[in-house]
């Protein structure tokens, strides 16, 4: 493949560019939360069938180097349980673009330090409650103490903006939205709640169990008055509506994906462990990349890039309008939250 000077801009059908990269690099977990996966009976993919470090970032750089991707970020499963993971930060920060992660935590007291130094920019870290007795209801692990000291391992790392990312479920943990609030004001993290999503593997999701974002932000405004955060400069849409706290300590966002879906603007994709390359959470069609990656293996460097990206760009050129999530003509995935990467 002739490197081009510029990268050409990848543009699905509706009009989007797409330059956001979400990379799942493991299917397991060391929780069990409820609405990503079910407490037994998982089967996880045999290690030779994930993707190496070293072809993840192949497809990564193809990625930035012909397309001008400038956002990668890794997930799981928990993607801190794959051995090494500071190898592929390591792989990927020579490209240039923002690598971020999204963790439950628990093990960044001990590789935070590692990950920034590697080249990590940022962390966002899932936290559904404060009380001990709800957050092992949800994740089926008694680890919250260890989730908190992931907290203050990454802002002491400097891998800043923290973000906490909360689903909120009614019946269930929405009587602590405040609550989470408020430990966000007091640490110096952004909260992000999220709208839960129908990506249980449980399949017990229901409408009536969706806490809407304007109800969130309701609660939070009545105890700490917020006003609306300048647009990010990122050049990316934001899943998360962003406001700022009045009194100036922090911001709070809400991911409105069932009630206020962002689909209009989506400009990330996402790749499986296995090396599925999908374009929404929700897609039931996936492209195999791990069969393009291995396939070309005796190929010469430029001509596998190449097939890489027509590859990609042929997923793109199907990406559709939207989830549809509430609608009749809505098809929930035959896989879940762990197995896709959130």
């Amino acid at each position: 493949m002739v490197k081009r000077r510029v990268p050409v801009p990848l543009v699905d059908p509706f009009a989007r560019r797409v330059k956001d990269l979400r990379i799942s690099i493991t299917d397991r977990c060391n929780f069990r939360c409820s609405y990503c996966m079910p407490e037994e009976g998982m089967q996880w993919l045999a290690r030779s069938d994930l993707l190496s470090y070293e072809e993840l970032a192949r497809v990564a750089r193809v990625c930035v180097e012909e397309y001008g991707f400038d956002a990668i970020r890794l997930t799981g499963g928990e993607p801190l349980v794959r051995a090494h993971v500071v190898r592929l930060v390591e792989l990927l920060a020579p490209l240039g673009v923002d690598v971020a992660m999204t963790t439950n935590g628990v093990k960044l007291p001990e590789v935070a330090h590692d990950l920034a130094r590697a080249g990590l920019t940022r962390v966002n870290i899932s936290l559904d409650s404060l009380r001990r007795e709800t957050f092992f209801a949800l994740t089926r692990r008694d680890e919250l103490d260890r989730v908190l000291a992931g907290i203050d391992a990454a802002l002491d790392a400097g891998l800043v903006p923290v973000k906490i990312n909360a689903v909120v479920m009614r019946g269930i943990n929405d009587d602590e939205v405040v609550d989470l609030a408020a430990f966000g004001r007091d640490r110096g993290v952004g909260m992000r709640f999220i709208e839960f999503m129908p990506l249980d593997a449980d399949d017990a999701w229901s409408h009536d169990k969706v806490v809407p974002a304007r109800e969130i932000l309701d609660r939070i405004h009545a105890v700490f008055p917020l006003r609306e955060a300048p647009v990010a400069g990122s050049g990316h849409t934001q899943p998360a509506e962003r406001f700022e706290y009045a009194d100036g300590r922090g911001d709070v966002g809400v991911i409105a994906s069932v009630t206020e879906p962002f689909c209009g603007n989506c400009d990330r994709v996402r790749i499986t462990a296995e090396g599925k390359f999908r374009t929404c959470l929700f897609a039931i069609d996936e492209f195999d990349l791990r069969a393009v990656l291995r396939a070309g293996a005796g190929l010469e460097a430029d001509d596998l890039d190449e097939r890489l990206a027509a590859e990609i760009a042929r997923a793109v050129g199907t990406k559709w309008a939207g989830h549809r999530i509430g609608q009749a003509d809505f098809v929930r995935p035959d896989r879940s939250m762990s197995q896709i990467g959130g």
